[in-house]
Order: structure tokens, then sequence, then C-alpha cells
């Protein structure tokens, strides 16, 4: 697997949740898996090992001198140490933008990664993950088309979110040493005069997936597509949707050492212990506890809906509910989770940052959980929501689609803000039917979405890719 992100190493949202899993459950179904990530500067090297000195990778007149680590995890984990291009405080930009030289990193850390298939780790499959390696197919369809270290070798290419693509000027090609001619076509790389990194994966990998069956039905359409439908409906009979599995190690409200109290379907009492914290946490009065408390943890997006709640925050606030958010994002929507809370003080409570442990508060505490996304190829929290018997209040689309049903949660079709509204309403007028209430917890903490299921799926998908 080739990626930019794996959890616990360096994450930034679920793509590192997924490559952090996935090995370790496809390891029960006879699959050897390493991966392969870039040595971030958050990254300690304390206990990992220098497994490959001296390694250069040469983009044309340039050369790029490179240390591969393998990190302690149970699985191989090698780290592309290349201090001039990825010791920096982001991973892909600083506060202001992305690296300007972002289509150099990821194209060294492609060849890098090939580099490790060729010496480390002789593979079958070069699982590809997002727009940072997509440029693993196009070096293997191009300047390593000849090499037999790589004949017979597969390469997926999964999509985990199309809004994000990796465009960078035509001539990004002759600094990354790719051929114009071969790649530079609406077929391959290019997209609208620019070249395109996760279009390369689309258009030169041998088979893609994405991480839900709605998203990969939704991205071969223009609404969801972000001008690459086109290419993908082209590569339709190659695309499979394979829901993300979640990691029922960490997010367990049995056994989850982050939140005030254990709890399980069977024994709810210490979810009202979590409640009563979460309130106390946040400042809410508490008379908080009678009512509809109401979770958010989200990037502060126009992807995630936080433009559709601005639009009716008022009626929400006006049903007589409670709400806590945690997350950030878009300075406009930062300001306005600060304004609410001050507009609504007692009613509202924010955190603007990132915090794993009052993501797990938040989880258990609340009873509510709301997730209007614009689109959400898979979507985590959800999931970890139903796990933790509160109700998700969700929009119809991708993942949140497929696995949220009617005796689990709400679902809304249209984006705006009166069908969230109508969908919130909805949800807190069966929270006043403790028994059906409980129930509904009920039948979403008992759902099974852990990786086995997902991972069986990606087995499968790489036993098609070599012909067995």
């Amino acid at each position: 697997m080739i990626s930019s992100e794996a959890a616990p190493f360096a994450k930034t949202g679920g793509l590192a949740d997924v490559v952090g899993a996935l090995p370790t459950a496809l390891h029960g179904f006879g699959d050897e898996v390493a991966v392969v990530l870039p040595r971030y500067g958050s990254i300690d090297l304390k206990h990992s090992r220098r497994v490959w000195e001296n390694l250069f990778v040469h983009l044309g007149p340039a050369a790029f001198p490179i240390t591969i680590y393998q990190a302690p995890a149970e699985y191989p984990v090698y780290l592309v140490d290349c201090p001039l291009l990825f010791e920096r405080k982001g991973f892909y930009g600083d506060s202001a933008m992305d690296f300007p030289d972002n289509h150099i990193r990821f194209a060294v850390f492609a060849r890098a990664a090939l580099a490790v298939a060729r010496v480390l780790f002789r593979t079958e499959i070069l699982h590809c993950h997002d727009w940072q390696s997509g440029l693993v197919p196009a070096y293997l369809r191009t300047t390593f088309a000849s090499d037999p270290t790589y004949l017979g070798c597969r390469t997926l290419f999964t999509i985990h979110n199309l809004g994000y693509q990796g465009l960078f000027p035509k001539s990004a090609l002759a600094e990354v040493v790719l051929p114009t001619e071969a790649v530079f076509r609406p077929d391959a790389m290019e997209f609208f005069g620019r070249v395109s990194y996760i279009k390369a994966g689309i258009a030169l990998a041998d088979a893609l997936s994405t991480v839900s069956p709605t998203y990969a039905r939704e991205i071969q359409t223009p609404e969801y597509g972000f001008g690459l439908d086109g290419a993908l409906r082209a590569r339709s009979n190659v695309l499979t949707g394979i829901l993300n599995g979640v990691d029922y190690r960490e997010w367990n409200p049995e056994t989850d050492p982050l939140i005030p109290a254990r709890y399980s379907e069977g024994d709810m009492s210490g979810k009202e212990i979590c409640k009563r914290h979460l309130i106390g946490e946040f400042g809410l009065p508490p008379e908080a506890m009678g009512r509809p408390l109401l979770g958010i943890v989200s990037r502060f997006t126009r992807q995630k809906g936080t433009d559709i709640l601005a639009e009716v925050i008022a009626d929400i606030i006006a049903e007589d509910v409670y709400l806590v958010a945690l997350g950030t994002g878009d300075v406009a929507y930062e300001e306005f989770f600060r304004r609410i809370q001050r507009d609504y003080p007692g009613r509202i409570g924010v955190r603007i940052g990132f915090d794993n442990g009052l993501a797990h508060r938040i989880e258990a505490g609340a009873d509510i959980f709301v997730m209007p996304s614009h689109y959400e190829p898979c979507g985590l929290n959800q999931i970890y929501s139903l796990r933790y018997g509160t109700v998700p209040v969700v929009r119809a689309t991708g993942g949140l689609d497929d696995t949220i049903d009617e005796g689990t949660g709400f679902k809304f079709a249209e984006y705006s803000g009166k069908a969230l509204l109508e969908a919130v309403r909805a949800a807190v007028a069966a929270f006043t039917d403790r028994d059906a209430w409980r129930n509904m917890m009920r039948n979403g903490m008992r759902k099974d979405f852990s990786w086995k299921t997902s991972a069986a799926a990606y087995s499968e998908l790489y036993r098609q890719l070599l012909g067995r």
C-alpha cells in the first residue's frame, strides 16, 4: 500500500484510518501487506530502524537523497525519509496554501515506493491511495513499462475523496520526468489544460475502488464527479465500491479508556454518566440532561454541510435542544461556530481544534450525531455513533446512505437547511418516546461494520486482478 497517511504515524482524516487498519484485517485472509508513506517531520524515528541508505531518486538533473526506515508495527511500514521534501510542519501545505513543490514531493515519493517494491518487499499488487500516489501507475506505464521487476504487478487505485485532485501546470510533467506525449492526453493525465495526479490513477491503474457503493455511483455523475465523471464512467467496468470498516478496538464504549464510563447494549447506564460529564465539560446547564444533546465532530467546511447548518441553526435551537461541536476548517466557518456559541450561551458549546479524547467523549455523551454532508465518500463518525448508541442524523449521500437506515437513524435527501431541519425535528420528536428511542439506540449498537467484511472484498479484488 502506497499512501501519504497511515494511522498512527500520520493522520489528517479517514484515509489514515483505512491504511492503518486494513493491512491487519487482510492478514486474516492470508495476504502479506506492507505500507509505504513519507517520513514527515512529525514522525519520530526513535524506534525505527534504517533499512536502506543512500537511495537516490533522480528526476532529470535533480537527485534526491533518501533513507528508508522501517517503523515498528504489526506489518512492515516503510518510511521514505527525504528531509528536504518532507520534514515540514504540514503534510501538504501550511495554513495559507499548499506547498508549491507538491508535484515534486509526491513524484519522489512514488519513485521511492517503487524502489521499495523492487528491493525490500517484492509485491504482486501495488495498492495506491488518493492523488498523492497517482504517479505510481503513470511511471509503471511509461518509465518502467519494460522493467522486468514489475512484470505481472497489478495496480489498484483507491479514491478516498475525489474533491482533492493534485492539480498542477503542464510544466510539472517535465520536472517529474514523465513523457508529455504519452500522458498529457484526455485519456491519461490531462485535465482542462492542467495535469491531474488523481486522474493518472483513474486512467492508468489496472483497477479502481472507492470507499462505499453509493459513492462509486455518485462520482460517475456531474454533480459529484468534480469534472472527472466522464473518466470514471469510461472505467466503470473496473470500478468497485467497498465500504470502509472501522476499528472497534479503538471505538467501542465497552472498552474505551477515553470516556468517563463504559457501557454496552445490555447496560447503558454509563451513557448517562457520559452525557452528564460532556454537559459539564462544555459548561452547559444541568437542564440539558432532560433534552436532546446534539453532537458534531467534523471539519468545518461546505463539504461537511456547515453552510446548511448555518441556515437553520436558530430553528434547531428553538426545538429546545443543546449542541456541542468540535472541529477545525475554513476560517469563515470556524467564526460561525464561535459566533453561535456567543449568541446561544448555555445552549451551544464549541471547541476549535483537534482533540481525539474529546471526539470520543462527544460520541459517547451526545444523544444525536449530526452529519449533514454535501457529499461523504464513506464517513466514519456515523458508524462510531451507531456503536456508541448515539443516533445519527445524516444526509443520504455516499457512505452515509449505505450505513444508516430507518431503524438506526434519520436521513434527508435534499441538500438544504429546510431538509436538515425537518430531519432534526423528526429525531427530537422520536427522543420523547424513551422506549422506542432506546430500541433505536440498541439497533445501532448491534450493527457490525468491522474491517473483516471490507478486507474480504479487497482480498477478493486482489485475486481477481491476479487472475486467480
